[in-house]
């Protein structure tokens, strides 16, 4: 079972208030879960309302594949121009025996 993993920081310019980065992130996950088939959440950051910490993961039997879905739901979520972008790691995880 291969696991592909993306952690993404954003930091919310002109954000004042803990309501307008839920506002943000809902926004951010809805579409997210409606184009791709991954989960994510917010995974810290969670009451700083100026920084936004989330993460993403997909299960399938191909590498190659998950770390190119991980990357076009980064290139998606930038491409909403919703907050910078401020650290994005993708990794891909190998569970279970090594390939033969």
């Amino acid at each position: 079972m291969k696991v592909g993993c993306c952690s993404l920081k954003f930091y919310l310019h002109g954000n004042h208030s803990l309501k307008e980065k839920r506002r943000i992130t809902k926004s951010i996950k809805d579409r997210i879960k409606n184009k791709f088939n991954i989960s994510i959440a917010e995974i810290g950051d969670q009451d700083i309302w100026q920084n936004l910490h989330i993460g993403m993961v997909a299960v399938g039997s191909d590498p190659k594949y998950l770390e190119g879905l991980m990357h076009q739901a980064v290139n998606f979520i930038d491409k909403m121009n919703l907050a910078e972008m401020t650290d994005c790691q993708i990794r891909t995880l190998n569970l279970g025996p090594p390939d033969p």
